[in-house]
């Protein structure tokens, strides 16, 4: 079991409608130590990728982005999910619906700060039906960019989105996959990787 799947073990929790709740170490409390972990990992599992920027979307992904980034030593772009007045100049827009908000955001991303020749590594907190990911891969893409790799901190492989960015031929590593969970017992369980 590794660093990722024990800390779910110990303190996430599942409730009814496939959801576990890690907001006490990952998504809203977040504990740094735990991400300094993530970002190590990261690294490790990435390394011979030439990767100069990160991409992620707010808000839950921006943390474990940006420690990430400084195992790499690049820069975080994340989309926005919504347009303000502080956004100046042309973007780069895509739809994605969210799993855990039941809702469908324009996420969009400023042009000055992703670049054809960029090379991407997509990082964020959950992967369930892969919405948010194929969205970010559609900006990175508009941009002329490439997509070197794709870094989730938990994927739910019960649900289809691991398996479709897969299929789209993507290097995507997460750290724990879930392969099921029971409400009433709590338990999760996890793939061995």
């Amino acid at each position: 079991m590794n660093f990722m799947e024990e800390r779910i073990r110990e303190e996430g929790r599942v409730k009814e409608g496939n959801v576990l709740k890690v907001d006490s170490f990952l998504n809203h409390q977040m504990d740094i130590d735990l991400f300094e972990r993530m970002g190590r990992e990261f690294k490790e599992r990435f390394k011979d990728k030439n990767i100069n920027k990160i991409l992620t979307i707010e808000a839950s992904g921006i943390g474990i982005a940006c420690i990430a980034a400084r195992y790499f030593g690049v820069p975080v772009v994340f989309a926005k999910k919504s347009h303000s007045i502080n956004i100046d100049g042309d973007v780069y827009m895509a739809e994605v619906e969210s799993f855990t908000h039941m809702r469908t955001n324009r996420v969009i991303v400023s042009k000055k700060f992703l670049s054809e020749g960029d090379r991407v590594l997509i990082i964020d907190d959950f992967l369930a039906n892969g919405c948010a990911l194929k969205g970010l891969i559609a900006i990175t893409e508009a941009a002329g960019a490439e997509v070197e790799g794709i870094g989730i901190a938990i994927e739910k492989g019960f649900q289809p989105g691991g398996e479709a960015i897969r299929d789209m031929g993507y290097d995507l590593q997460s750290l724990a996959i879930v392969d099921g969970m029971d409400a009433e017992s709590g338990e999760v369980i996890f793939r061995e990787q």
